[in-house]
């Protein structure tokens, strides 16, 4: 049986004070509530790895699919004990503003500020990657 794939989005924006990535503080499960991570989720059969990200994407963030731009990978991909695979791709989005519909909450964090982040662990795989984009 083939892993679950999970894909991962490194929102990347730019503002006055230079470039920052969105994180989502998780609601869920308990052992993971509170803690932060690049939003996503799963890729159904069928489902290109670019189009899983930005339908999930769309649902957690209150975004257009059309806004959302999936660009290339981000770092390696991290497989988990439970047979899941993560892959995280850098986004850009296009309009909107993200919204939290499936987090406690979001937050924009610059390169400096991403090792004071309580994150979940399998996403800490990524953070020189994450820091390097930004």
């Amino acid at each position: 049986m083939s892993p679950q794939i999970v894909v991962a989005g490194a929102v990347i924006t730019e503002s006055s004070s230079g470039r920052r990535v969105l994180i989502a503080q998780r609601q869920r499960p308990p052992e993971l509530a509170g803690r932060w991570e690049l939003p996503g989720g799963k890729v159904v059969p069928g489902e290109s790895e670019p189009d899983a990200l930005a339908r999930e994407l769309a649902e957690e963030l209150g975004l257009d699919v059309d806004a959302i731009e999936v660009g290339e990978r981000l770092g390696d991909e991290v497989v988990l004990d439970s047979g899941m695979t993560l892959r995280a791709y850098v986004v850009r989005l296009q309009h909107g503003e993200p919204q939290a519909h499936d987090h406690q909450a979001l937050r924009w964090v610059t390169a400096v500020q991403l090792d004071g982040v309580d994150w979940v662990p399998a996403d800490r795989a990524w953070l020189s990657d994450l820091a390097r984009a930004l």
